[in-house]
C-alpha cells in the first residue's frame, strides 16, 4: 500500500479499532516517509454459499426464501416475526458452522423443521407438509403420531 500523499514509503499501524462484533477492522497507520496518518479499513472477504437443489442445480443461499417459507407456515398462528427470524438466524448459523462452500436443500429444509418443530406444532406440520411433500391423509398421520406419542 502506498501513501496516498507521498505516494511511497511503508506504513506503521498505529491504531486498531474493531467495529460491528469485530468487523471490519479500522487500523490508523503512519507513512514512515513522510510522516502522515492515514485510516485504513480492513473486511473478510466472503466465500457465497450456494445451495444444491433437488435436480442438482445450483443457487446462492438466500435467507428470504427461508423466511418466506416460515411465513406461509406460520400464517395465522401466534408466532411472532421476531421468532421467525429467530429460525432463520439458527438455521443460517448451522448451515455456516457445518458447510463451507455448498450445503443441499435437504439439510436447510430438515433444519427449518428442527427448529420449527420446538416453536409450533401446527406451523410445523403445514411446513412438512410441503416441504416432503405430502400425498394423502396417512402421511399426516404419520407425522403426527409421534408426536402425540411423546406429549402422553
Amino acid at each position: 500500500m502506498k501513501c496516498p500523499f507521498c505516494r511511497r514509503g511503508n506504513f506503521a499501524v498505529t491504531d486498531t479499532r474493531t467495529c460491528n462484533g469485530g468487523f471490519p477492522i479500522r487500523r490508523r497507520r503512519r507513512c514512515s516517509r513522510c510522516g502522515r496518518r492515514v485510516w485504513s479499513v480492513e473486511t473478510m472477504e466472503e466465500n457465497p454459499l450456494h445451495v444444491i437443489k433437488k435436480d442438482q442445480s445450483r443457487e446462492p443461499f438466500d435467507r428470504t426464501k427461508i423466511l418466506r417459507g416460515l411465513e406461509k407456515a406460520c400464517y395465522k398462528r401466534p408466532l411472532s416475526q421476531d421468532q421467525l427470524e429467530q429460525v432463520v438466524h439458527q438455521v443460517e448459523e448451522e448451515i455456516y458452522r457445518r458447510f463451507d462452500r455448498e450445503v443441499p436443500s435437504r439439510v436447510i429444509g430438515e433444519l427449518v423443521m428442527k427448529y420449527l418443530r420446538e416453536l409450533d406444532q401446527v406451523a410445523y406440520i403445514r411446513f412438512a407438509s410441503v416441504y416432503r411433500e405430502f400425498k394423502d391423509v396417512s402421511d399426516f398421520v404419520e407425522e403426527v403420531e409421534p408426536m402425540l406419542g411423546r406429549k402422553r
